[in-house]
């Protein structure tokens, strides 16, 4: 039997890659779903990496990486993956993740929203909010039916603070909220449910930007110096990892949690042994130009 039956939905590239394969790293087997496969293509953001590549990477990391192309749009795909999971895992879910975004070209850092597309905004909502109510939608019933589990929404701060750009900071707030109804509905079942953030991500987009790999980051630093503050999808993998080993984890149900926080709390670190911690770089170099982050949620 695996250590670990794992849906990672939205697990092609970035933060779901990571979370995937150090859930891999433990002996997961890992279900990594996404729209771009070698089989059909790239999505739509004509980004090269696949469901098929992170499967691998998983598999390489020490556990069983299975690659599903999903579009979890389309209420239909996601019921055929729940079914096939059921079917092939003798009706075991332990954890879902739900980190399916895409929203990255969708965003208008630039314009209020009186001045924005109004199509635009509410396609990202669709791809970042919609997407994660209809995959749990069709998964909880596998939490339920066991009396265990965790569900990880995957989002972007766990405070308060407007992230910069309306339908950004609606999706990434609503996804918090995802996680905290969720909460409230699964408690009597004994199945948790957190929102998780990580810091300055360094995923595949981010690094091509600074025009660096995973192993020469810091040769980055120059063009941002809190860009030295970043930390790897690895990061992120590592707490959703020791959340789902955490036996008390329903403790935390119905929080918005962070990757620093919760590496001084499991004792983990970061891929290069560091310890990122982003809000206390924001305390104390960015806070007097920006505001505070605020309290945790």
């Amino acid at each position: 039997m695996p250590e670990l039956v794992a849906l990672v939905a939205g697990g092609t590239r970035g933060g779901g890659r990571g979370i995937a394969v150090e859930l891999g790293a433990v002996g997961a087997t890992v279900y990594v779903t996404g729209r771009s496969s070698r089989s059909t293509g790239a999505s739509e953001l004509g980004r090269a990496e696949t469901v098929e590549e992170t499967a691998e990477l998983v598999t390489a990391a020490g556990g069983t990486g299975i690659p599903v192309r999903v579009d979890h749009s389309d209420p239909a795909q996601v019921a055929a993956l729940v079914a096939r999971i059921e079917a092939e895992q003798g009706g075991r879910l332990d954890l879902l993740v739900n980190c399916v975004w895409g929203g990255d070209p969708l965003t208008d850092w630039e314009h209020p929203l009186w001045e924005q597309d109004l199509a635009r905004g509410f396609k990202l909502l669709r791809q970042a909010v919609e997407t994660h109510v209809v995959t749990s939608r069709h998964a909880l019933p596998l939490l339920v039916r066991a009396g265990r589990g965790l569900v990880v929404e995957v989002t972007d701060g766990n405070t308060a603070r407007y992230r910069g750009s309306f339908f950004y900071d609606l999706a990434k707030a609503s996804v918090i909220r995802l996680a905290v109804a969720q909460a409230a509905e699964l408690r009597p079942h004994g199945v948790a449910a957190v929102a998780l953030t990580p810091g300055f991500l360094r995923s595949e987009a981010v690094l091509e930007h600074f025009g660096v790999t995973e192993p020469t980051w810091r040769e980055g630093v120059p063009k941002d110096p809190h860009f030295a503050y970043s930390e790897s999808p690895a990061y992120l993998g590592r707490a959703v990892a020791a959340l789902a080993a955490d036996p008390e984890v329903l403790a935390k149900s119905g929080r918005a949690l962070a990757t620093w926080s919760l590496a001084r709390e499991y004792g983990f670190t970061d891929a290069d042994g560091t310890r990122p911690d982003w809000a206390a770089h924001w305390a104390e170099s960015l806070e007097a130009e920006h505001g505070p982050l605020g309290e945790p949620l």
